[in-house]
């Protein structure tokens, strides 16, 4: 299991992981000291291999040097350790840290299975799409990286939390989740702080869920306590599939996780693509999703109180809209993402294709 770094490149892995085990394979994540996977992958029962090795993008000469040097050293320690691991297969869920263990595979002529979640794919996967086993997409339009026939649209693995929400009983207040990941994002808390005293004086009953992340907290909790409307401000949402089952609305990024589970749960939104995502991957789920009348897009820099006003005001009153914008997003939601991903990894193995 190659990929590491952040949750929505181990998060899914670690799915694909169970379910493999569960049809009585073992299984060996490859992964960093830095990334999320050193405390999330042994946390969940599994073996994680060292590697040290760096991003090659958005760096200076000298960094990058040393990058470039190490993805060409831990490449070939792993092409030496494959003798002693023995992969059937390689899972890569992208990123800098799935380099050396997809580049080991290629070049030893073992399987290798992609789950590209985004839209669009990043640098790494377009240039390897052509030696893929197999690409396992989110989006229809991302087929045509690939070879044609080397594709499935699984979707990204999601909890069934998502997928199962109850419909929310009509209520005259509009509730609005608004969510910048588990860090916060600055621009939406900024443009909601500012648009309180718009909501306060319009009378709109609206209600606010909104999770800030750890750094502004403080003062968004007190300065939004102050104002007398009706939510709550918290630094981290513990239970996100409860908070999506109180929402009408929900603002937020458009990573490839935040889109996936808006689509099990079939929530209309707002999506601000972070600006500085590895190309630009947010601002392309994001138009895929306008396109498919799932969501409103608004640029990071055109984020402002006012818009954000308008978009609730009136969204809140176009009761039609939002159903329709529900609806389209369920269509693009995939249940059994992680089942359907083992098995296609499993299918990869000569030997043992069974045209599942």
């Amino acid at each position: 299991m190659a990929g590491g770094g952040t949750g929505g490149h181990v998060i899914p892995a670690l799915a694909v992981a169970r379910e493999l085990t569960r049809a009585g394979h073992q299984v060996l994540f490859v992964g960093t000291d830095r990334g999320v996977e050193a405390r999330l992958v042994p946390a969940a029962g599994f073996r994680l291999e060292k590697i040290r090795v760096g991003g090659l993008k958005n760096l200076g000469l000298a960094t990058k040097i040393t990058s470039l040097w190490r993805l060409l050293t831990e490449t070939a320690s792993i092409l030496k350790r494959f003798s002693e691991w023995k992969p059937a297969a390689v899972f890569s869920m992208g990123g800098y840290v799935a380099g050396p263990p997809v580049l080991a595979a290629l070049l030893r002529g073992v399987p290798v299975v992609i789950m590209e979640p985004n839209a669009v794919p990043g640098v790494t996967n377009r240039w390897i799409a052509g030696r893929v086993s197999r690409a396992l997409i989110s989006f229809e339009e991302t087929a045509r990286f690939f070879p044609k026939g080397r594709t499935e649209l699984t979707g990204l693995p999601v909890r069934a939390e998502f997928f199962d929400l109850a419909p929310k009983p009509p209520s005259h207040e509009f509730t609005v989740l608004i969510t910048g990941g588990s860090q916060g994002s600055r621009t939406l808390n900024n443009a909601a702080r500012a648009s309180w005293p718009l909501f306060k004086s319009s009378g709109l009953p609206v209600r606010f869920l909104h999770q800030t992340g750890t750094p502004m907290f403080a003062e968004l909790h007190a300065d939004f306590a102050a104002t007398g409307l009706a939510g709550e401000v918290t630094a981290f949402l513990t239970d996100m599939p409860a908070a999506f089952a109180q929402a009408d609305l929900i603002i937020c990024r458009s990573g490839a996780g935040s889109v996936s589970e808006l689509a099990a749960a079939g929530k209309p939104s707002v999506l601000i693509p972070f600006p500085f995502a590895a190309d630009d991957h947010q601002l392309k789920n994001a138009q895929a999703f306008e396109r498919a009348g799932a969501a409103e897009l608004s640029l990071d820099r055109d984020w402002t109180a006012e818009r954000l006003f308008d978009a609730v005001s009136r969204l809140s009153h176009d009761r039609a809209r939002l159903a329709a914008m529900a609806n389209s997003a369920k269509t693009l939601a995939r249940r059994g993402a992680a089942t359907r991903a083992a098995q296609i990894l499993i299918d990869s193995v000569p030997g043992n294709r069974n045209n599942s």
